[in-house]
């Protein structure tokens, strides 16, 4: 039967599993799959999973409860092994690689930092900052034309990324201090940030702070979303 995989951890890691089941419909029943080094909480894989609210806060407490006492390598939701057996071979197989993450792992937490930027305040500076563009945008009232409306909304929207890229350099750069580590993700439309940022469970209210201050630097025209902490999916 397929394996359904939560996370893995140390030999040695506590189970603070009571009380805990698994993911499905009826609850399934968590084991672990081990070799003497780690260990892997597991579950059967039930028929058709899908990401059902119940079964992802399902996967979630099991993180949680596993991160409570220590370094864990959290699985996302949905991940499955053909069974018990390939399972504790690749946990034989990778012990080396998952004991290293593990131990960068230990004792942090992820945050994910999204942010945007209203659109009018961007357009109005790139008008403002951009001659090439302020000329055409000026020869297309004054004349009209397709292939200038054509070129200027190119010129526009290359000067939106380039400026997207800059500034989400610039507050990777200013929060680099309050991070361990840090992992780029596509931002979604409207967004020129979506960042994850590993950080030490001890300092997490540094970190908050110094977003905060990024945040009212930048002003009213921006928008920072932080989420966490949470699980390092984006360090595993």
């Amino acid at each position: 039967m397929p394996t359904y995989i939560y996370a893995i951890t140390g030999a040695d890691h506590p189970l603070p599993l009571e009380g805990l089941s698994g993911v499905g419909d009826p609850p399934s029943q968590l084991r672990t799959v081990g070799t003497g080094r780690l260990s892997a909480v597991v579950s059967d894989a039930p028929t058709g999973l899908r990401a059902k609210r119940r079964d992802v806060m399902a996967h979630q407490r099991v993180l949680e409860a596993l991160m409570s006492g220590g370094a864990t390598l959290p699985m996302r939701f949905g991940l499955v092994g053909p069974d018990d057996d390939e399972v504790s071979a690749a946990l034989e197989r990778e012990a080396d690689a998952y004991e290293e993450r593990l131990a960068e792992l230990d004792g942090r937490v992820e945050y994910n930092l999204k942010a945007g930027r209203d659109e009018e305040d961007l357009l109005r500076e790139i008008m403002t900052e951009s001659e090439d563009i302020r000329q055409l945008n000026e020869r297309i009232r004054a004349q009209g034309g397709h292939d200038d409306r054509v070129a200027l909304g190119e010129l526009v929207a290359r000067e939106v990324t380039t400026r997207g890229q800059q500034e989400a350099e610039e507050v990777a750069v200013r929060l680099s201090g309050a991070a361990v580590h840090s992992s780029h993700a596509e931002p979604a439309p409207q967004q020129f940030l979506n960042l994850s940022f590993l950080v030490p469970r001890a300092a997490t209210d540094d970190f908050v702070a110094a977003v905060r201050r990024e945040a009212d630097r930048r002003g009213d025209a921006y928008s920072f979303t932080l989420t966490g902490p949470l699980p390092p999916y984006s360090f595993v």
